[in-house]
């Protein structure tokens, strides 16, 4: 699988960005993502493993899903060293979990669903995977409510997905949870940003939906 998605440039730069946030108001915020979660989690897209220390020990079994074999590296290394809860990475694909249908109690995204190819095919595979009356868990940046930044987030989508892995920062993710047949029982807007580079991916959203 990691053959279909490499990106060692972005993956550097992932890592970098992920060591400045470590115990800033980034870590609020994850924490607040997964406060409560409980049973056997999936987390698509992992990247440098950056949630893997801050998971409640009521987690019983996390699988970290990450295709691009730079990060996923680097999330198996957070994951020995750091990790609160038994964590199993993979190489999968976020349309394409090897997972049978309702093995998991909840799914976490953060930050990976401005980067996926299909967000509908993605949180069908996602639902699937989750029990009925189970979580997801999202954090994503999202397209702006402002007019003017939700111009320049489609101008600058239209070059971003070349320089950092996929990403469109003028997608409305909530929509699209909503479309893909769960219901979001609580949802948050917030501005927020920890790099310079990262200007049009500051509106944010965080929240629990249910299948």
């Amino acid at each position: 699988m990691s053959s279909e998605v490499r990106h060692p440039v972005f993956a550097r730069f992932v890592a970098f960005v992920a060591a400045r946030a470590e115990g800033t108001e980034d870590d609020d915020i994850r924490r607040e993502l997964l406060r409560g979660l409980k049973g056997r989690v999936v987390e698509l897209g992992s990247g440098t493993g950056p949630n893997f220390r801050l998971y409640p020990d009521t987690v019983t079994e996390l699988v970290g899903v990450e295709p691009e074999d730079n990060l996923r590296a680097k999330a198996e290394e957070e994951a020995t060293a750091r990790g609160t809860v038994p964590v199993q990475m993979i190489d999968a694909l976020g349309d394409r979990l090897p997972f049978e249908d309702g093995a998991f109690d909840a799914a976490v995204v953060a930050q990976v669903l401005c980067s996926v190819p299909s967000q509908a095919d993605v949180l069908a595979d996602l639902r699937r995977v989750v029990r009925p009356d189970g979580e997801l868990r999202f954090y994503e940046h999202v397209l702006a409510r402002n007019p003017r930044l939700a111009r320049f987030q489609r101008v600058a989508g239209l070059v971003t997905p070349h320089i950092f892995g996929g990403c469109r920062p003028d997608r409305d993710t909530g929509h699209a949870i909503e479309a893909a047949g769960f219901e979001i029982e609580r949802c948050r807007r917030f501005t927020f940003h920890n790099s310079p580079l990262d200007v049009a991916a500051t509106p944010r959203i965080l929240g629990v939906a249910r299948r």
